[in-house]
């Protein structure tokens, strides 16, 4: 980038942060950071707000991954609102969810990005299968969107499916183990064949 261009890209950032300031949450925040939420700075802005503002800025590359490196909570899930599906390669999505380190992170991201990425389904089964929590996560939360949004799996991928919600659901992980359950309801609904595999694979829990 040239020298103007980081300077307007700064400047960018520094307009968001003012504008979080302004709309900040004090007891949202406080209630966050009790509970784990551990970040440099929270300003306990709700999801809504957030996506208002997601609506006006700029849907850039560059804005994106820079916010994304921020310690600030709003910036992270500004991140996943505002980067473009065709500057997010394969790569960049590991990484990311190397660094993710709260679900709301993970839950935001697959439903603003992930979910919409055209190696979605490819990701989805290399991270229901990892050892991370954190990719199992966002393996089972892209399963429920991907569901919801018609994917069937073949009779290959199906059975692996099946394979490893035999296991989450039987992890001593909660969060896990509710992203697997969740997506177990969301494969169920897809058809009749699907809601008798997962009736049969609940008899066995």
């Amino acid at each position: 980038m040239e020298n103007n261009e980081k300077e307007m890209l700064r400047e960018q950032v520094r307009n968001v942060k003012l504008r979080l300031r302004g709309v900040m949450n004090g007891i949202t925040s406080t209630s966050m950071r009790n509970k784990g939420l551990a970040y440099k700075v929270n300003f306990g802005v709700e999801l809504p707000r957030l996506r208002e503002m997601a609506e006006e800025l700029p849907h850039t590359y560059h804005l994106a991954a820079a916010l994304w490196k921020e310690d600030i909570r709003e910036c992270r899930l500004l991140a996943a609102m505002l980067m473009p599906t065709e500057a997010f390669d394969e790569a960049l999505a590991e990484l990311w969810v190397e660094q993710m380190r709260f679900p709301e992170e993970a839950e935001c991201t697959v439903m603003h990005l992930f979910a919409r990425l055209p190696f979605a389904s490819q990701k989805m089964f290399e991270w229901i299968a990892a050892d991370s929590s954190m990719h199992r996560l966002c393996g089972w939360t892209l399963a429920s969107r991907l569901f919801m949004k018609g994917m069937t799996p073949n009779e290959r991928d199906e059975q692996e499916l099946l394979d490893h919600l035999a296991a989450d659901l039987r992890s001593t992980d909660r969060i896990v183990q509710r992203a697997a359950q969740k997506a177990l309801l969301r494969y169920m609904d897809l058809n009749e064949a699907c809601e008798t595999r997962g009736e049969q694979l609940l008899e066995t829990l």
